[in-house]
């Protein structure tokens, strides 16, 4: 039985516990989604190409090859080590089948080299729906596979840890006919249509509460840019173990957009302009700093890149990574989570200070946001 003095001990401490917690949920309900900075990963799916097959790449394409030279753990156990963005690479395949057979496995039995793991071993890429790659042909190795498949670590991840910081998950489509001397598989094109199905797999896996979606943002506004210069962004509380999507790159965007002004309707953020009916996301991987906290200062999202190439990461390089931290950029992407070092001397990483999972924006979270923001259970 406990003493007299323990029980008031562990009655204090409980009272403590208790009213921390009720500190940390009236921040989360006073700090909007914009106001924070976490640590995402570039190609999160990224397996790495196999053994013999990168013989083959560095013997041709040694310089090109450095920038594929990384990979990364399955997606929970990146969530488990605080990223809290990902990116995922999505390539159409209406019929399935379309990259069932790169051409890297045949070329490592023409150069007579032991075969390498079979990539698709329970035959998913030869049934109909959205995959997961790098490139085609070439570094097309996922630790997850298909895209509905990523999606799913992704909501149970999510359901086993209902409090935490929002998951972004950038979608990069690919399409278009590959360029220089490589003969590879040409991807499908996406059109509206494809989009379309693009959602319905999303919608698929997440109930429509889960999803931080253009139209709870744009709420009785008339655009999505009015809204976000508003500043009509959810609160952290309540966007607590939700995900939202972004679109990677601009040049797909008014395929999107067609028949769905200002996204309405649509489960995706586009990659916009400042200004433009849809903006609310923007990238400025490459910055400048100066340009980032300017954009956040108004109120848009901003991913950026921390490294590139593995270029970086060879020489312990901070300066980019450094930059981009001030800049205020709410989504760092990053080859070098904290559980994942680089292995060159250095061991170049990114994370957050103290290694948290997010902390308050450097640029526009409110003055008394520090202490806060660090005191909250992240998970």
């Amino acid at each position: 039985m406990l003493s007299i003095r323990s029980r008031i001990f562990s009655f204090a401490a409980f009272t403590a516990a208790v009213a921390g917690n009720l500190h940390a949920q009236a921040a989360d309900s006073a700090l909007k989604l914009n106001q924070i900075q976490i640590i995402g990963t570039h190609n999160s799916y990224h397996a790495g190409i196999a053994p013999n097959e990168s013989k083959i790449w560095q013997g041709k394409y040694a310089e090109a090859y450095k920038g594929l030279d990384y990979q990364h753990q399955p997606l929970p156990q990146q969530f488990d080590a605080g990223v809290r963005q990902i990116e995922l690479d999505v390539y159409a395949d209406t019929k399935g089948g379309l990259y069932a057979h790169p051409s890297g496995p045949s070329m490592v039995a023409a150069a007579k080299l032991p075969a390498d793991p079979e990539f698709d071993p329970d035959g998913v890429m030869n049934k109909p729906g959205f995959k997961v790659m790098h490139v085609q042909d070439v570094d097309y190795r996922s630790t997850c596979q298909p895209f509905i498949a990523c999606l799913q670590q992704v909501r149970q991840w999510s359901k086993a840890h209902p409090d935490h910081v929002p998951i972004f998950i950038l979608v990069e489509t690919k399409e278009g006919k590959p360029k220089g001397d490589l003969h590879l598989t040409v991807p499908e094109p996406f059109t509206s249509s494809t989009f379309d199905a693009l959602d319905a797999e999303i919608r698929s896996v997440f109930r429509p509460k889960e999803i931080i979606t253009p139209d709870d943002v744009r709420g009785h506004y008339k655009t999505l840019n009015e809204a976000v210069l508003a500043g009509n962004w959810p609160s952290l509380a309540s966007a607590r173990g939700k995900v939202v999507f972004l679109m990677d790159q601009s040049k797909v965007g008014p395929v999107y957009l067609a028949g769905h002004p200002s996204l309405r309707g649509r489960v995706i953020f586009t990659n916009s302009v400042p200004g433009e009916p849809d903006a609310a996301f923007i990238e400025r991987n490459e910055g400048p700093a100066s340009d980032i906290a300017e954009l956040v200062r108004k109120g848009y999202l901003i991913r950026a890149r921390t490294d590139s190439d593995t270029k970086e990461a060879r020489t312990d390089d901070t300066t980019v990574r450094d930059a981009m931290l001030a800049s205020g950029a709410q989504l760092l992407s990053t080859d070098y989570p904290a559980n994942e070092p680089a292995r060159w001397p250095g061991n170049f990483v990114v994370t957050l200070p103290d290694k948290a999972v997010a902390r308050c924006n450097p640029v526009d979270a409110p003055a008394d946001c520090g202490a806060t923001l660090a005191t909250n259970p992240e998970n």
